[in-house]
Formats: C-alpha cells, structure tokens, sequence
C-alpha cells in the first residue's frame, strides 16, 4: 500500500464564476480516518466529489491541479470513471437507498461490474453487510424494501452498498447529519472498525465527531486549507488563530 490514497496538488474549482477551492495541496493517508471540518460553505463537500469526480455532474463546474490516486492522475480527461468510483467508494449526507430490496441494493454494484454468479453474490451481500453491521438485523429480510429500514440502517445499508464493489477507501459526507444520537453512535462505532480495512476520509460538521473518529484533520475556510495536522493537536494547539477561532465557537 502506498504511503498516500490521495495526492491532491494544486486543485483549484469553480462554478461558474465562482472559484469554490483555492489551491488544495494535501495528502490523504493511505490508512486511519481523516476529518475534514469548516463552516457550511468552505468548500468541504466539493473537495470530497472531485476525489471521485462527482464534480462531473455539476454543469459549471470546472478546476484545474491534480489529484493522483494509485499513481494516475484522476482529472485527466480519459478516465475510466466507473472505474474510479467503484475504487472510490462515497456514502452521503442523506441515506439514498435505490428503491429495490435490500439484497438487490447490495448486489447492485457487483453485477454492475459484470458478477452473474448468484452464490458469489450471496457471498458478497453477506460480507458487505456484516462489515456494515447491518448482517444481524436484515438477514431474514432480504427480500423487504431497503426503503422499509430506519434512517440509520439505511446509511449502514448506504454503506454496504459501497463496500460491495471493494473500494480502496471510502469517503463519507456528513454521514450522520441526517441521523438521531444513537444512529450516529453506531455509524461511528462502524468508523472505527472499517478503518481496519480502508482509509476513510469524513466531511463533518460536528467537530466532537471529528475529534472521535479521526487521527488527523484538515480544517477548511473559503475554500482554503487553512491548517492539517493530527487531530489531537489541531484541537488542542492548532498552530492558525483561525482555526482556534472556529474550533473554540468565535464563527462557524
């Protein structure tokens, strides 16, 4: 495993006319969890989608810089994106299940990418939901909606579904803002066992989250890195007046 999942150099988007990151130069670790925090409005989604070119589907979007991911340079115009999002797993904001049984939602990616075999997808549907710690609570169902599961197993079922196709990281977009208390606490114990397989880099908006969850942080302001570093010390002596500012309450 290379030392980087990501090695985002000089990324600069826009929308329009409206530039919406400014010069990102960062590098995601190959392993552990990475929080990125920051006031609604800093840019902290839009980074997440052109690590696996979700950006695309925004008419006006348009960027400059590069992010190298397993050594090739993903904004390069000829990238196999079906590809790149099945190795770039993403789970969002709002539990987004496709309105077809849990099995078929699980199932969905794999056959996507041409598995027919039923025993290997059963294989595959099991493994994705036990590493979602979903297993024990659908297995009798699998046949019943997905639409039909609480808020909170249908994010974890979100997150099957993403594991299913092997990913080598999974990035997650305030999961758990949708979510009540004891949800968000079993996302969160899910956090902490995932990252045992994958390297998974959180957008989040609840800093006590952050501080959880994460090994290292990146705080972002209008588009700018302002501060990156291990999350105990960026919350604890974080080296920026601004990021103190946010992190003590003075904005955000």
């Amino acid at each position: 495993m290379t030392e980087n999942a990501f090695d985002i150099k000089s990324l600069n988007l826009w929308y329009g006319d409206k530039k919406v990151l400014k010069n990102i130069n960062l590098a995601i670790p190959a392993r552990g969890v990475t929080a990125i925090i920051g006031p609604s409005g800093c840019g902290k989604s839009s980074f997440l989608k052109t690590l696996n070119r979700m950006v695309d589907r925004i008419p006006i979007a348009r960027w400059e810089g590069q992010i190298f991911f397993n050594g090739l340079d993903i904004l390069k115009k000829d990238i196999d994106l079906v590809g790149l999002r099945s190795e770039v797993g993403m789970v969002f904001q709002q539990p987004n299940p496709f309105p077809k049984s849990i099995f078929d939602n699980v199932a969905y990616g794999p056959r996507i990418h041409g598995q027919k075999n039923k025993k290997e997808l059963n294989k595959i549907v099991e493994q994705s939901l036990k590493d979602a710690a979903l297993w024990d609570e659908v297995k009798d169902n699998l046949k019943h909606p997905a639409l039909s599961l609480s808020g909170g197993q249908q994010q974890r079922l979100c997150i099957a579904r993403a594991l299913a196709v092997k990913p080598k990281i999974l990035l997650m977009d305030e999961p758990c803002s949708a979510l009540d208390p004891v949800a968000t606490a079993r996302i969160e114990d899910l956090i902490a066992d995932l990252q045992e397989k994958y390297p998974i880099l959180i957008v989040t908006h609840n800093m006590q989250q952050a501080a959880r969850v994460s090994y290292q942080t990146a705080f972002f302001l209008q588009g700018e890195v302002i501060e990156f570093d291990k999350t105990k010390k960026l919350f604890t002596n974080p080296k920026d007046k601004r990021t103190e500012d946010y992190i003590t309450g003075r904005f955000g």
